[in-house]
């Protein structure tokens, strides 16, 4: 996975609300993550596993960022 997709996922979790973060289920949350870089970026088949790969090892940051930016 290159620097620029990389940039990419992390300003799309930034960037999307807090409450889809957490309301999706770990399956469905990195298939809505990789559908919205795959917008911005065209990847290979190769490209997309490692990104899968990548989302589900970091899910519990994903959430916990998410969780942080819900509290007050």
């Amino acid at each position: 996975m290159t620097p620029t997709i990389m940039r990419q996922l992390w300003s799309i979790v930034e960037a999307a609300q807090a409450v889809t973060l957490l309301q999706l289920d770990d399956a469905s949350l990195v298939q809505w993550l990789v559908k919205q870089t795959t917008k911005q970026a065209l990847l290979d088949p190769h490209e997309t596993d490692y990104l899968c790969d990548y989302i589900q090892a970091k899910l519990s940051l994903i959430r916990d960022l998410a969780y942080e930016r819900q509290q007050p």
